[in-house]
């Protein structure tokens, strides 16, 4: 049973390029579900996402979830147009907490083997500026590369939440912590 009072939406959109594994597609599904956040799955894909596919791999929830299909990276642009966007990288960026995020901002991950190619990467920087790449810091360990996509997805996700529902901002009346 869950006590805790529910919250408003994210009201931030999750974009997911070239996923390759049904699982992590599955976890963030749920996480945009519980955060009211659209899921945008760019194709191509590695994996089917049809009826009989959801159910063999138990997402009994994805009733639940706003997920938006677009056939390529020009597709999605050209369909949903966002204003603003939020390209998640392990190759450099500021950290994700320096970000302000705003209602109706996309959060952009790549594939789980390679991230974005680096001709998106630069349409991305050419239409949202440099400043809209963001990394999720890591401590440096041998053999650690970067978080599960499922994983990233949901810290950002949750940091969104965290900034819309005024917790841990300065409050403008008194300068005390909000939380």
């Amino acid at each position: 049973m869950n006590n805790t009072p529910p919250i408003p939406a994210a009201e931030l959109e999750i974009v997911l390029i070239e996923p390759e594994i049904p699982t992590n597609t599955g976890n963030i599904g749920r996480t945009a579900a519980a955060t009211g956040c659209p899921l945008h799955v760019v194709h191509p894909i590695g994996f089917e996402m049809d009826e009989k596919a959801l159910r063999r791999a138990g997402l009994d929830y994805w009733k639940h979830v706003d997920c938006r299909e677009h056939d390529s990276w020009p597709a999605y642009l050209e369909q949903e147009s966002p204003k603003r966007a939020w390209l998640f990288s392990t190759k450099g960026g500021r950290p994700y907490w320096e970000a302000d995020f705003a209602p109706g901002d996309h959060l952009i991950f790549g594939k789980e083997s390679a991230g974005v190619d680096e001709k998106t990467r630069l349409a991305i920087i050419e239409r949202y500026g440099p400043e809209s790449i963001l990394t999720l810091p890591m401590v440096e360990k041998p053999g650690i590369r970067s978080l599960n996509l499922a994983t990233a997805v949901a810290i950002v996700a949750y940091e969104g939440l965290r900034q819309f529902n005024g917790v841990g901002k300065e409050s403008s009346s008194n300068g005390t912590t909000q939380g």
